[in-house]
């Protein structure tokens, strides 16, 4: 298989006060391409600064991370930036929905910074709402819609620039557990279509969706399964 991420003895150190907290603690981890891979593990255990790392948001103190061969620990924040654009959709548990927009505008926004044009926008954007089956609430603002209905206008951005990776942080956290099963229904067919899916979570019917489970302890990659 195609290795898309690839980590090397990854450091991650924050300094708070006089204080310097490790993260992450020298993590190997190797994702290839069109897997489904769950991350879990205790408050503390480093998923949320691995998260952030996988997803180019930020970069480790020490080691290497290449992701589809590019070394991310040497990229400027506009580099950061473009390859996030190009290769990662997220999902996150609190939608991060522009409130005063209707659910395609909100999809449409990923294909405004990419520069696609206006037409090809519209008509992209009310393909995927319809894929996640809101193709009726198109025209419906954020407050009018349901938790669940949220998060799949949340997936449709994600797909908005067509992504490698969808990466969801607590996808169904927000969720009761009928509404979070259609949202797994979503990943799973998104896996099957070719898509890498990275899940991190504390719900344990979310990560036993996953094909691979690694769970975190400590900073460090405990146990895989």
């Amino acid at each position: 298989m195609n290795k898309l991420i690839e980590m090397e003895n990854v450091e991650k150190a924050y300094k708070l006060g006089e204080t310097e907290v490790h993260a992450l603690r020298g993590l190997d981890l190797t994702i290839n391409k069109g897997e489904c891979v769950s991350i879990v593990g205790p408050s503390g255990s480093g998923k949320s600064t691995l998260m952030h790392i996988i997803g180019c948001l930020d970069v480790p103190s020490f080691g290497s991370y290449n992701l589809e061969g590019r070394d991310v620990g040497e990229m400027n924040d506009n580099e950061l930036a473009d390859i996030r654009k190009e290769l990662i959709g997220f999902v996150f548990q609190d939608f991060y929905l522009m409130p005063d927009v209707s659910a395609w505008y909100n999809v449409s926004l990923p294909m405004i910074y990419n520069r696609i044009p206006p037409r090809e926008r519209k008509e992209r954007a009310t393909q995927l709402l319809d894929s996640v089956g809101l193709s009726q609430r198109i025209n419906h603002f954020p407050n009018q819609l349901s938790g669940g209905e949220r998060q799949r206008v949340t997936i449709a951005r994600a797909l908005a620039n067509n992504p490698e990776i969808i990466l969801a942080d607590e996808p169904t956290g927000n969720l009761d557990s009928k509404t979070g099963e259609g949202i797994m229904q979503i990943f799973n067919r998104l896996h099957e279509e070719g898509k890498t899916i990275i899940l991190v979570t504390h719900e344990r019917y979310v990560a036993e969706r996953a094909l691979r489970k690694i769970h975190l302890k400590d900073g460090m990659i405990e146990f895989e399964e």
